[in-house]
């Protein structure tokens, strides 16, 4: 592993690449720490131990929301918006054909995704200050209270460019890479007060446990159904072609972390707003989805569910796949071309996914439910879950894939032998 790390800052552009990411990451963990102005700190951390929901949201803005920093929304109001626009694609036709234009029509989506993102982060930034401002007994001026929105809003748009700069410029995807940066931040933290309130036979547990759970993680996420494919041959003047044989990959889990990012992202949002709005009915609506509570997990573990299966049937489509296969000469040795074979690679594909989508509702939910049960402080309250080990382990899988295949195009081994 080290020496391909040493390979990697070999090459001129990959080292640019990887020094350009960590550059825009240290730029996002210290605007994490710059807090808004007329903000008391001491008091906003009492009221996040008292409130179990908002140190939660917390983990993913890397520790900025309880210091009200210039990122205190994260990265939260971007995922929201991009759920949002994936969903309605199905529903709006325009949109629909935006996504089937290519880069086009991507760009414009990315664009209307931008704009919501910002009127999303309008609305949270007014909800944060009106709430924190009540809460804490911090009595904002009129003219304070607009810096402070606007500084929110500045910072996730801020958010927003630099993960679009991390994802053209750098190694990985920018917006996943964010989170894995907010959700470590928390780690050595998580596990001093996991040594402090359990002792060495807690902390030990917990080590076999991650250990389990990481191990388990890229054995999922590696696993693959190899679909054979043959290759008629082709005379074309003097030569011949085709005659090969090769494999489609479909993964266990085609949707990686995105699944638990769109469930936390929709969870997250109704009881984070609910906050904002005192009253009994919003109290008992944020009781209901309390990260920690059987409601909240089994609404988890079923959108979750949905949202891989969801993601899965967007970035795989089994019509597109057997007509490219036909143009070229390819099929599936017993199935014929054509409709027969998008249906049969529609069928593996919902089998496979199956127990893709129930591996990672449990790993997001057995985690929290451990914590509880053996009061190991890791998995309890604002700390780590199923939830972050998943993104964290899966946006380190990703990215090392794609220095390995950097490292692979200019012929240096990379991290698998």
């Amino acid at each position: 592993m080290i020496e391909a790390v040493g390979n990697a800052f070999k090459v001129p552009d990959l080292k640019r690449r990887i020094l350009f990411t960590l550059a825009m990451i240290a730029i996002y963990r210290l605007g994490a720490h710059i807090p808004v102005p007329g903000v008391d700190i001491k008091a906003l951390k009492q009221l996040f131990e008292q409130t179990p929901l908002l140190g939660f949201v917390d983990l993913f803005a890397g520790g900025a929301l309880s210091q009200f920093a210039v990122f205190a929304l994260g990265i939260m109001p971007y995922i929201t918006a991009s759920i949002i626009l994936q969903l309605l694609t199905i529903v709006i036709p325009t949109l629909g054909r935006w996504a089937k234009e290519g880069e086009t029509g991507q760009r414009k989506i990315t664009q209307w995704t931008r704009y919501l993102t910002l009127a999303l982060g309008l609305i949270e930034s007014i909800g944060l200050t009106l709430f924190f401002g009540r809460q804490i007994g911090a009595k904002f001026t009129l003219d304070i209270e607009i810096l402070i929105i606007l500084t929110l809003v500045a910072g996730t748009a801020l958010i927003m460019w630099l993960g679009e700069l991390i994802t053209q410029r750098g190694i990985g995807n920018g917006m996943s890479l964010l989170i894995f940066a907010s959700i470590i931040s928390r780690f050595p933290q998580a596990t001093f007060q996991t040594g402090q309130t359990g002792g060495i036979v807690t902390v030990v547990a917990l080590v076999v446990i991650l250990l389990a759970i990481v191990v388990s993680i890229i054995f999922v996420e590696k696993a693959q159904r190899r679909i054979p494919v043959q290759y008629a041959k082709r005379v074309v003047g003097r030569k011949v072609y085709g005659g090969s044989s090769t494999y489609i990959p479909l993964k266990v889990n085609s949707a990686g972390v995105i699944p638990i990012i769109f469930a936390s992202s929709v969870l997250l949002f109704p009881a984070t707003m609910l906050q904002f709005f005192p009253g009994s009915f919003s109290r008992m609506i944020s009781g209901w989805l309390d990260p920690s509570g059987a409601l909240y997990l089994g609404l988890y573990a079923l959108m979750v569910i949905f949202f891989t299966y969801f993601y899965t049937a967007i970035i795989f489509n089994p019509i597109d796949i057997s007509d490219n296969m036909k143009k070229y000469g390819g099929f599936i040795p017993g199935v014929r071309p054509g409709k027969p074979t998008a249906g049969y690679l529609d069928r593996v594909l919902t089998r496979i996914t199956l127990p893709g989508a129930f591996f990672l509702a449990s790993i997001a939910i057995i985690p929290q439910i451990l914590g509880k049960f053996f009061n190991i402080q890791f998995f309890q309250g604002g700390n780590f879950g199923g939830t972050s080990l998943l993104i964290m382990v899966g946006v380190a899988l990703e990215t090392m894939r794609q220095i390995e295949s950097q490292l692979l195009m200019r012929h240096y081994e990379g991290f698998l032998k």
